[in-house]
């Protein structure tokens, strides 16, 4: 598969344009500390981020008490003072992976049309791309919240399409998860990952995308 013959490019956003995990982390840390639930490794952070910041605390609760109900913690409270916080802190520490911005810049140079799908909240999506000099790059972004579905649906994929004014059947999803390569496999589309992202812990050479690549650099 050559990526180069796509005219539009989808692609995630975290763990795949950017390493965000850290400040995810931070955000995290400070709301379990905030109510009383201890110290949380970032390394849980990087295999349980994908799902959206509720799916995170929800697992991060799960992992932390197996036996205990969901229902069980005030997981709304949880949820809106770890958005506070990340929000503020959204890019504290977290940064474009090598060869990101070089990637982006050649294929903006060749008229490529891109666009971020991610299952973040599209205003903070913005927000960390804007931080990081990103924003500029996308004709769309679509975030978790900007449809009534998120992926794996396909529905952001063609919502991305649809605001770019491009075929999706000349269309590229770039992820880093299986989450990814199901959205992109509902929507009929081609899927490439990157080997570096989050994929919850599991080896993404295994999970069905139509190639790996160690940078987004190597697919152009």
């Amino acid at each position: 598969m050559q990526a180069t013959t796509f005219s539009t490019w989808l692609l995630d956003l975290d763990g795949t344009l950017v390493d965000s995990a850290p400040d995810l982390h931070g955000a995290l840390l400070a709301t379990f500390t905030r109510y009383g639930h201890g110290d949380v490794d970032e390394g849980l952070v990087r295999r349980f981020v994908g799902g959206g910041a509720r799916l995170l605390i929800e697992r991060a609760l799960a992992e932390r008490y197996p036996d205990a109900a969901a229902a069980e913690h005030d997981v709304d409270t949880m949820h809106a003072h770890f958005l506070d916080h990340y929000a503020a802190h959204i890019a504290d520490r977290s940064r474009p992976y090598p060869g990101v911005r070089e990637a982006l810049e050649t294929l903006r140079g060749r008229g490529i049309a891109l666009a971020c799908v991610t299952n973040k909240y599209e205003g903070l999506s913005r927000q960390l791309l804007r931080a990081l000099d990103l924003e500029a790059f996308f004709g769309a972004v679509i975030g978790g919240d900007t449809l009534a579905e998120r992926k794996p649906d396909p529905a952001p994929l063609f919502e991305a399409c649809r605001q770019l004014a491009a075929d999706p059947q000349r269309a590229l999803m770039v992820g880093d998860s299986i989450t990814d390569i199901r959205a992109a496999r509902n929507a009929g589309m081609p899927v490439v990952c990157v080997s570096y992202g989050y994929n919850h812990g599991e080896d993404i050479h295994a999970a069905g995308a139509d190639r790996v690549v160690d940078s987004l650099l190597a697919l152009i």
